[in-house]
């Protein structure tokens, strides 16, 4: 039986096994797509190779290691998105070993590369002030400035991610005594989401004024076409550098539309609502995801702090009585 090409190999890859097995994503087809563009790139240029004349086993782990290197020191990518680019090298050498089996061990090589640890960090947020600030930062005496409030405001009600709103067509927004906001998700995952009466008056007055942009959609560009993820961190930069001057504190934080869903599901667990409730709000998959919030909450520690610690009493330090406890605890 005539083994498969690499080539055939990684055409069956996305038009067989991620778009109709797997149903995935644009996005995810896109990622994907461009790891293993990168990927075909590094190993024509470093083994002298055009892409088409690659086999299988040009790809083994050391190449791949050298190519994961090259995109840490070459190309500047953090580790998270080196090991993004290796989870998607992994689920290429999934599928080859079901349609060539005699590259088993090629494939576990690559597979028992193991992701890198990454230092993790605590989420960013704005305060109530901040994002207040933001908020009112567009002239809504214009056309712009009115649609750059609705979409901050939209933003923040729901903790929506920004493919979510930049897809956001009107007909999903339902106005009444209870109006609610629909979105369609990472993975497919489709869920409704309450909005504020402040929000709902902005929004229907804001639909009135674009009734006549086509394909409904929400949150249009000046010429009447959907907003670029550009050109959304472009409406949200300008909102930021025009509130700084009244909220200082703004100018040493780094402000992206993903910061004002951590910012809507920061200002959620202060008021009190339970975990479980915002990952259904934001649409995790997982209630796990959402502990980040609270790890980043130093209020709420210090309320538990104050909680747990005996009045009046202070905690004793720790004092080494020998030279080799002493060298232990310097570490």
């Amino acid at each position: 039986m005539t083994r498969p090409s690499f080539g055939v190999l990684l055409q069956a890859f996305f038009s067989e096994h991620l778009l109709r097995h797997k149903r995935v994503s644009v996005n995810t087809v896109a990622a994907y797509r461009d790891t293993l563009r990168l990927l075909l790139n590094f190993v024509s240029a470093t083994q002298r190779k055009t892409p088409s004349a690659i086999v299988v086993s040009d790809l083994d782990a050391p190449v791949v290691l050298s190519f994961l290197d090259h995109l840490e020191k070459s190309r500047l990518n953090s580790i998270r998105s080196r090991n993004q680019r290796l989870a998607a090298v992994r689920s290429l050498f999934r599928y080859i070993v079901l349609r060539d089996p005699e590259s088993i061990a090629i494939a576990a090589r690559v597979q028992a590369i193991p992701l890198k640890r990454a230092e993790r960090r605590l989420i960013g947020y704005l305060t109530r002030q901040e994002i207040e600030a933001v908020l009112n930062a567009p002239d809504r005496d214009s056309w712009i400035g009115r649609r750059d409030h609705a979409l901050l405001l939209t933003f923040y009600n729901t903790g929506a991610r920004l493919s979510e709103m930049t897809t956001l067509k009107r007909s999903a927004v339902a106005f009444g005594a209870s109006a609610s906001m629909h979105l369609h998700g990472k993975g497919r995952k489709d869920r409704q989401v309450p909005i504020w009466r402040n929000t709902s008056r902005v929004l229907r007055s804001w639909f009135a004024e674009i009734s006549d942009v086509p394909n409904d959609i929400a949150f249009p560009n000046a010429r009447k076409r959907m907003l670029s993820s550009d050109g959304v961190a472009y409406i949200l930069d300008a909102a930021v550098h025009a509130a700084t001057p009244k909220c200082p504190s703004l100018k040493t934080k780094r402000i992206t539309p993903h910061v004002l869903r951590h910012t809507t599901a920061m200002h959620l667990l202060q008021s009190g609502v339970d975990p479980s409730m915002i990952a259904l709000w934001l649409g995790h998959e997982k209630i796990e995801t959402t502990h980040m919030y609270v790890e980043a909450d130093l209020a709420m520690k210090e309320r538990v702090l104050e909680k747990l610690a005996p009045a009046k009493t202070r905690a004793a330090r720790f004092r080494a009585t020998d030279k080799l406890l002493a060298f232990l605890s310097s570490l």
